[in-house]
């Protein structure tokens, strides 16, 4: 299907739907979805939830409220608590699933008592190819993936964006602060107040897209090829190494690799991507 064919299914589709709770995060996804539903249905009907707790970073959610103002969402702030759900704090390759649980939940709540109809999300094509717990409870909760339906790829979502003039168009993928935790160590404020604080410091220095993994003592920090040579040059390495010291860390790494969506996915056995909830 073209990508103007997927354009018009999808308007259809949001058409269809009257009143709208889009799960709002100000990432690619969810603000073009947030954008097309308000053009479509009217800001009246359609209404961007973001949930808040502290596995948004503080960049991230200035970055959702400002792109919400500019599309002319009315914004709801959700505050979500799935850090004390044992399930969820635990980090099992299931974490996903209950954190969406948790956001979908409330989302549900919020929409019997406006009388929005539906609930969307921005899940599109390219995350059936993903391990992606968090399909299966919008599954579960009767949350909708319009941009999936349609047939929409990530790098769909990104040129009708650039058509429509959002900022969102080259941003990079930002998931929450909790997918930089490696698998089976807990969850913790302190762990993703870290994360948060060494990310910010890598944008200062003005890397653009990358991932500081928490490996409980260690910091791997993914970054693009052609960007290995600024962040191992002397200057910058030392000024790396002291400030994710100064935060908690005691040895830091770069992954020669270079910086991959879903990195901690690679230790993951076929077995254990077979989610039983």
């Amino acid at each position: 299907m073209k990508i103007d064919e997927k354009y018009e299914l999808l308007k259809r589709n949001l058409k269809k739907l009257n009143k709208a709770i889009v799960a709002y995060s100000g990432g690619v996804d969810s603000t073009f979805l947030l954008k097309v539903a308000v053009d479509l249905l009217g800001s009246e009907n359609v209404l961007a939830c973001i949930g808040v707790s502290s596995s948004l970073s503080g960049t991230q959610y200035k970055r959702a409220i400002e792109y919400a103002k500019l599309i002319g969402a009315k914004v709801e702030e959700v505050k979500v608590q799935e850090i004390f759900d044992a399930d969820y704090s635990v980090n099992s390759p299931e974490r996903c699933f209950y954190c969406k649980s948790h956001l979908y939940s409330v989302l549900r709540e919020i929409a019997l008592k406006t009388n929005y109809e539906n609930i969307i999300c921005g899940c599109n094509f390219d995350d059936k190819d993903d391990f992606r717990p968090g399909n299966m409870a919008a599954d579960i909760k009767g949350v909708l993936s319009p941009l999936m339906e349609a047939g929409f790829t990530k790098d769909d979502i990104r040129q009708i964006s650039r058509e429509l003039e959002l900022p969102t168009s080259d941003l990079p993928a930002s998931p929450c602060l909790a997918s930089r935790i490696t698998y089976g160590l807990k969850i913790t404020h302190e762990r993703l107040k870290q994360i948060e604080q060494a990310e910010d410091y890598m944008r200062e220095l003005g890397f653009v897209e990358f991932r500081v993994r928490h490996h409980d003592i260690i910091a791997r920090i993914e970054v693009k090829p052609e960007d290995l040579n600024k962040l191992i040059s002397d200057e910058i390495r030392q000024k790396i190494i002291d400030k994710m010291k100064s935060i908690g860390f005691k040895f830091v790494t770069v992954d020669l690799q270079g910086f991959r969506s879903g990195s901690l996915n690679e230790t993951l056995t076929e077995s254990q991507k077979q989610i039983s909830i």
